[in-house]
């Protein structure tokens, strides 16, 4: 990697060293100690993440260990809500703590904080990395007037794997619309200038390999080689790193029998040596202490000293740093200098947020007038339906039509708010979500039928008759099926990818009336569902949206706004392709009819869907290909027309492979993409340019080359398809 180091402030540089120069041991190991704040009395967690209401996190009393603060003991906490609440522990760390050090109050704000958004996933599926800023902005705002400083976002791992469940939280399966989303959410939570009040740092995670867990199960071991970590896995992180992103966080996974959180090859070598990243890195919650789990570290003490001499600036919740770093410093296992720098990182981050000039950023009555602002929940409408992809669409069922009198809304999810916000969104309330069925109630005029007709994971049969009933009654059925919440998400993964329970049985059913058939699929996974894909007359994958999915889907079902959404992963056909993803290398023996090639002898080797795939209600075609390469760049260029009768927006994407090379390399790269928008008859010049550097990779030693030779490149709607050329480099062209 060649991305240049951040320029340090020397004026806070200097502030730094007069501040580590009156600390004592206790104090500096403070700064490195984030504390979550200790359950007091009986709160119902069980019935709160039944029922998660944010208004019921005022009932739990809690121990802030406020003698730590005191004590200059704690530079950090996790998951303290609330200005007022924020500002009596931060008045506590100003004014009765020796040096008068700020706390920092950081919390996983994932996509919203009161005005929740579409899953990530689902927002990367809009291939709008602007979109995406603007909503880490709102975020940031309604957060940071809540009294916080730092978010735990993005997500920025690569997930190639659809049964792992956090693939919801990041951008998919690909490292260049990951760094595009990446840097586009750094610069909307921090914006242009951390000290503003109204932002956030950022914290880029999980680091690194995390999205690889083998077999899709969460928190499991990593194995790659150190070329895909490099070249896919790495990307995203460097581009929030180019971004500015004051912070990281190590993951919970080992890499090649290291764990991360211990990694000093990972933390040190790569990312701040070759990186350049100045901020400081905190450990996922308890990761620290697992490095005894993972049989890393013989105890706690020797997990902390491994963690920060690998480069973990901040232990998350285990005390680890607390109790075990003193005794190494006095007894000389661990030099101070390293606790130093760890120090160092950390207050910098805090100089940098401005909490040194002003330590209470918000209060109770910017708190209340910033949360759920109708200009927000209009950005989280829009969000929501440029997130929709719609896969299917069978002779212009969609939209749906003017003169149809009756719709029979059917689905376990038709009517569920709280299965609308997905994972990661304990801090807005279902309360305020509108759901499909309401939002397809307020958008017509159409007499509305509803029926639930089976529940989201039945281990059951169960009886269909209410849901058969209303459907041969109406002219058109929308099926609402797919995930709850809880189904997706850390610790979510799943062993199957189908529709859950008795969805598909209750498609059927409703697929034997022989009405039109409209499903719509609300999930934060990729899912296998090629009977579905089949028999479905229309398919529009929704996610899970957030507070405006009624609206949305109901905006894309009518035709008030056309989908423009394309996957941003891969949908297997079934579970045992996976993991799959379109960038993957060839084989000697590429599928084909001969019996021996690597193909499935009881399914297809190709996805049900691949990255990249999105209809639209126009069409759009592609022509005149061209390359024109010099010695600076490769420009390439087509027009693409609206064939359609209607205004459209289409994602044009552009893919290259490397045909011949050292090293075996993908079939395709995505290297460029734009969003245009088109009137019918309209056609319009797409030009991409790209830079010789584009075209390399890491070889046998790591070394980042371009080699001369033959190239193909494809401009198309998907990576499947697209117009095909080629073009040549030579030696004497990369030499200049």
């Amino acid at each position: 990697m060649t991305t240049p180091p951040k320029h340090l402030q020397p004026e806070i540089e200097a502030k730094i060293d007069a501040l580590l120069s009156q600390m004592t041991l206790l104090e500096k190991v403070g700064q490195l100690t984030q504390l979550g704040a200790s359950i007091v009395g009986g709160f119902d967690f069980t019935a709160f993440m039944e029922n998660p209401d944010p208004e019921l996190l005022k009932d739990i009393q809690r121990d802030f260990h406020e003698d730590w603060i005191k004590e200059g003991a704690v530079g950090s906490y996790l998951g303290v809500q609330g200005a007022d609440e924020i500002n009596r522990l931060q008045k506590i760390a100003i004014e009765e703590s020796r040096l008068g050090i700020p706390l920092i109050f950081g919390l996983d704000v994932i996509h919203g904080y009161r005005t929740i958004f579409p899953i990530p996933l689902a927002e990367a599926c809009s291939w709008e990395p602007e979109l995406a800023r603007q909503t880490a902005e709102i975020a940031a705002r309604e957060a940071a007037a809540a009294g916080l400083h730092w978010t735990f976002a993005p997500m920025v791992d690569i997930a190639r794997d659809a049964r792992w469940g956090r693939i919801a939280e990041g951008s998919g399966e690909d490292p260049f619309l990951g760094s595009a989303f990446a840097a586009a959410r750094v610069r909307g939570f921090q914006g242009d200038n951390l000290a503003d009040p109204q932002h956030l740092a950022a914290c880029a995670k999980h680091y690194i390999g995390y999205g690889g867990a083998l077999a899709g199960r969460d928190y499991n071991t990593v194995e790659m080689a150190l070329q895909t970590l490099y070249e896919i896995y790495l990307p995203p992180f460097a581009a929030a790193v180019e971004a500015g992103v004051a912070t990281f966080m190590s993951a919970f996974n080992d890499l090649n029998g290291v764990p991360t959180t211990a990694n000093r090859f990972t933390l040190t070598d790569i990312l701040r040596g070759q990186l350049g990243f100045r901020g400081f890195v905190v450990s996922d919650s308890n990761s620290i202490g697992e490095l005894v789990t993972h049989g890393y570290a013989a105890d706690r003490k020797d997990a902390g000293q491994k963690a920060l001499q690998a480069g973990v600036d901040m232990d998350m919740v285990t005390e680890s740093y607390r109790w075990g770093i003193p005794e190494l410093v006095e007894t000389g296992e661990l030099p101070l200098e390293v606790v130093d720098e760890a120090v160092r990182r950390v207050l910098r981050v805090k100089f940098l947020l401005g909490l040194f000039d002003h330590p209470y950023r918000s209060d109770a009555k910017m708190e209340s007038a910033t949360q759920l602002r109708a200009d927000h929940l209009e950005i989280a409408r829009e969000a929501a339906r440029r997130a929709i992809v719609l896969l299917k669409n069978e002779q212009g069922i969609l939209p749906l039509k003017e003169n149809i009198q009756k719709i029979a809304v059917i689905g376990p999810l038709a009517d569920s708010a709280f299965d609308m916000l997905g994972s990661w969104s304990f801090t807005g309330s279902y309360k305020n979500a509108v759901t499909i069925l309401a939002g397809i109630k307020a958008a017509t005029e159409a007499e509305v039928l509803y029926a639930s007709g089976c529940e989201t994971n039945a281990q059951q049969p169960e009886d269909f008759s209410a849901a058969w009933e209303i459907a041969n009654q109406a002219d058109v059925v929308v099926a609402v099926m797919g995930e709850s919440a809880r189904m997706s998400g850390e610790a979510a993964s799943r062993l199957e990818l189908g529709l859950p329970g008795n969805q598909e049985a209750l498609l059927k059913a409703l697929k034997a009336t022989g009405k039109p058939l409209v499903v719509i699929l609300s999930n934060g996974r990729p899912l296998a569902v090629p009977w579905v894909a089949q028999n479905a007359d229309a398919l529009l994958e929704t996610w899970q949206l957030g507070l405006q999915a009624g609206p949305a889907v109901a905006d894309v079902l009518f035709g008030a706004y056309n989908p423009s959404g394309k996957l941003a992963a891969t949908f297997p056909y079934a579970v045992g392709q996976t993991p799959i993803y379109y960038n993957h290398p060839n084989t000697g023996r590429p599928a084909g009819d001969f019996w021996f090639t690597s193909k499935y002898i009881d399914g297809p080797v190709t996805p049900l869907y691949p990255f990249g795939f999105g209809l639209s209600y126009t069409t759009f075609a592609y022509a005149d290909l061209d390359v024109e390469v010099d010695a600076a760049k490769i420009t390439i260029r087509a027009n693409v027309t609206n064939t359609g009768g209607l205004s459209g927006e289409e994602v044009v994407q552009l893919y290259l492979a490397d045909p011949v090379a050292s090293r075996v390399r993908p079939v395709k790269e995505l290297k460029g993409f734009q969003k245009i928008l088109l009137a019918p008859g309209e056609t319009r010049k797409v030009t991409f340019e790209l830079t010789h550097s584009s075209l390399g990779f890491y070889d046998a030693e790591l070394r980042y080359v371009v080699e001369p030779g033959q190239f193909k490149v494809w401009m198309g709607p998907n990576s499947a398809e697209g117009l095909e050329s080629e073009f040549w480099i030579s030696r004497e062209l990369l030499l200049g």
